[in-house]
C-alpha cells in the first residue's frame, strides 16, 4: 500500500486528544449555564457534522453528473482501477460537476456511502480526459483520501478542532495531503508532473510550465514568510510538493523547505522527474488534490 506520511499520526493523535479536551470543556460549560456560540458549535458538532455531510452528498446526487460506462467513461474506469489498486472493497462514486474554470477535484462521504467528485475542466469537450496521466493521478489521490480514511465521519469529528489549530491543524491536512499523493503515484506516477502543472498554470498553460524549474526552487525560497505560507497552508505549497514527487527518497516536508542535494547524493534523484516505472515508496519500501 502507499505510505503514510511519517507526520500525520502523530498529529492525528494531538489533534484528537486536543478536541476531545474541548468537547469535555464545552460540555461542561453546558453543564454550568456558561453558553455561547463556541460551546453550542463544540455540543453539537456530531449532529452538524453529519448534517453537512449529507448536505454535501446529497448535492452531489442530484447536481453531479454521475461517472458511468456511458458517462465519463474514462474516469469511470480510472476511479475502479484506483479503488482496485488500493484494495478498497468497495468502489467509490464519482460525480463530475461543473468547473467554471476552476481546477479542483474532492473527495468526502457519508453513512457508508464514500464519492469522489472532478470539475468539468480536468475534461475536454467530449468527456475525454484533458491530460489521461494527470486524471489518473488526481483520482488517484481522491480515492486515496478515501482509502487512507480521512474521509471517515469519526475521524473528522475527531479533528473538529482543527481549523481553530492554525499551525497543527493546517500542518495536519497536510500530512493527508502528502499521504493522499503517495497514492496519486502509487496509482499513475507519470501523471504527477502535468498534475501539478495543471495546479500552477491552468489547464491552457500547464504545458509551458517547467516542472523541474518550479521544483528546483523548493530549497532555494528562504524567509520568515515563506514558512509562514506553508504553515498556514491547507495544502502543500507547490514548489515543496513538486520536489516531493520527484524525490521519492523521503517523507514531502511539513515545516522545512527541502535541503538542496549534497554532493554525495545521486544527481539522478534530482535531475528531472522520472519517467520509467519506478519503485514508488520511500527507499525499499512500497507505497500523495484536495479532500
Amino acid at each position: 500500500m502507499p505510505a503514510r506520511h511519517s507526520w500525520e499520526i502523530p498529529l492525528l493523535v494531538v489533534v484528537v486528544v486536543l478536541t476531545v479536551l474541548a468537547y469535555l470543556f464545552a460540555l461542561l460549560l453546558l453543564l454550568t449555564g456558561s453558553l455561547d456560540q463556541y460551546v453550542l458549535l463544540f455540543v453539537f458538532a456530531p449532529m452538524l457534522l453529519w448534517f453537512g455531510r449529507g448536505m454535501t452528498y446529497s448535492a452531489q446526487r442530484v447536481n453531479g453528473v454521475k461517472m458511468s460506462p456511458t458517462q465519463f467513461p474514462e474516469g469511470y474506469r480510472m476511479v475502479q482501477e484506483a479503488a482496485a489498486r488500493f484494495g478498497m472493497q468497495t468502489v467509490p462514486d464519482a460525480y463530475v460537476v461543473l468547473g467554471n474554470g476552476q481546477i479542483n477535484a474532492f473527495a468526502s462521504g457519508h453513512g457508508f456511502r464514500r464519492f469522489v467528485v472532478v470539475y468539468s475542466d480536468l475534461f475536454e469537450i467530449g468527456g475525454a480526459a484533458r491530460q489521461p496521466d494527470a486524471l489518473a493521478f488526481i483520482i488517484g489521490h481522491e480515492v486515496g483520501h478515501i482509502a487512507a480514511g480521512h474521509v471517515s465521519y469519526w475521524r473528522q469529528l475527531g479533528m473538529f478542532l482543527g481549523p481553530f489549530l492554525p499551525i497543527i491543524g493546517n500542518s495536519l491536512i497536510r500530512a493527508q495531503e502528502y499521504t493522499a499523493d503517495n497514492h496519486g503515484f502509487c496509482n499513475r506516477h507519470t501523471g504527477a508532473p502535468t498534475a501539478m502543472q495543471t495546479l500552477a498554470g491552468g489547464k491552457y498553460l500547464n504545458t509551458i510550465v517547467g516542472f523541474d524549474e518550479m521544483a528546483d526552487r523548493a530549497p532555494q525560497e528562504k524567509g520568515f514568510f515563506i514558512w509562514i505560507v506553508n504553515a498556514l497552508s491547507s495544502h502543500p505549497v507547490l514548489t515543496w510538493r513538486m520536489w516531493a514527487l520527484r524525490d521519492r527518497s523521503k517523507h514531502g516536508q511539513l515545516f522545512l523547505r527541502p535541503a538542496p542535494p549534497s554532493l554525495a547524493q545521486p544527481p539522478a534523484l534530482y535531475g528531472t522527474y522520472p519517467q520509467q516505472p519506478a519503485n514508488s515508496g520511500y527507499g525499499n519500501t512500497t507505497t500523495y488534490f484536495g479532500q
